[in-house]
């Protein structure tokens, strides 16, 4: 059986981590020779205390990894271990990177000029458009998105990018073979068609608190930057941030309404040195990406009514359906008829609460 079906099950075992991984492998040469040691040599490796050894021992079954493995192959899971040549570079360059990458997808080379986007999961509609916005914007560029799949900016920034025919990776603070939020299920296979959905957790392991911190460096540590989008002052994305800093990445921060809680985290971050983001292009200058072009979008033919909804739109967004009647002085009954077709043209977006943005 293949070496990384042998890192899967080791990884499995409860109470072996990433240092322990990496003690065991050091001191046997590889997850397989760990499997077939016997006791005496397991109590003889250093740093690994009696009761990891005991766990291991108890998790010895043959018949177990073959059960795995055909699960893992079923869902269509690739195991990368840090040393495989496809691991992602930007994240093997970590101070501490996983040993083991779960992946459901595809990672490219041109992934390494990732940015990550992050911030609030009760996201105002503002903050909502603004990720989307720019991941699109990036999308457009060809430059990858990363994000955590979670409610809120992710989601939206997830959206953002493959709306616009981009690529897009989830890291996940579960297994790759679990659905967190499950609401965010369709999402999660349109990116492991156009991107990756990763985790260094074990397949099975559920979304835990206490794994979401660790997946944060992750997220940062694949790309060359991270931007947050409304954050309070004890936000994980905050932690995303001291990640990225620590990795030697460029922080970017949207800013926000002073009066809101969600702007506290993002107004910190810029009043503690990270770049103010307005547009794409103050990510793309200060990443040395300038000379990235758009990509050209196929012109689409609008209607007077069409044209002056949509740059209306354009302009004024996040904007409610009501404003833009007041705005356009069109009745409500055209705007809703109005708004349809370019839904379905790809120029708009209605969001929650009737809200409006361009694509």
């Amino acid at each position: 059986m293949e070496e990384k079906y042998y890192l899967a099950w080791l990884n499995y075992v409860n109470g072996v981590g990433l240092k322990t991984i990496e003690a065991l492998i050091r001191r046997f040469g590889s997850a397989r020779n760990v499997f077939f040691a016997s006791a005496s040599e397991l109590l003889r490796s250093d740093g690994i205390n009696e009761n990891i050894i005991h766990n291991i021992l108890q998790n010895r079954d043959e018949e177990r990894i073959e059960a795995q493995r055909i699960i893992i192959e079923k869902l269509g899971i690739d195991i990368l271990s840090r040393n495989d040549m496809e691991f992602p570079c930007n994240l093997r360059n970590i101070y501490d990177p996983p040993y083991l990458l779960y992946k459901i997808g595809s990672i490219h080379t041109d992934d390494e000029t990732a940015v990550a986007i992050v911030g609030a999961r009760k996201a105002t509609p503002y903050g909502k458009w603004a990720a989307y916005k720019l991941a699109g914007d990036l999308a457009k560029r060809g430059i990858t998105v990363v994000s955590g799949m979670a409610y809120g900016i992710d989601t939206a920034a997830h959206r953002g990018a493959l709306d616009n025919g981009g690529r897009t990776i989830a890291v996940l603070g579960c297994g790759v073979d679990i659905c967190y939020p499950k609401s965010n299920y369709s999402l999660m296979k349109e990116i492991q068609k156009n991107g990756a959905v990763v985790s260094e957790y074990a397949i099975g392991t559920p979304p835990l608190p206490n794994h979401f911190p660790p997946r944060n460096r992750i997220i940062s540590g694949m790309a060359k930057g991270i931007v947050v989008i409304e954050a309070n002052e004890k936000s994980g994305s905050l932690i995303t941030a001291e990640f990225a800093l620590e990795q030697g990445r460029e922080v970017f921060a949207v800013p926000g309404n002073i009066n809101s809680s969600l702007s506290r985290g993002t107004n910190q971050l810029i009043k503690d040195g990270a770049k103010i983001v307005t547009c794409v292009e103050d990510i793309l200058e200060e990443l040395g990406m300038e000379e990235v072009k758009a990509i050209d979008q196929q012109m689409i033919e609008l209607s007077t009514h069409e044209m002056e909804i949509y740059h209306t739109v354009k302009e004024c967004q996040p904007v409610h359906m009501e404003i833009l009647s007041l705005k356009t002085k069109q009745s409500i009954d055209n705007i809703n008829s109005i708004v349809t077709i370019l839904q379905l043209k790809g120029l708009v977006e209605l969001l929650p609460g009737k809200i409006l943005i361009a694509r």
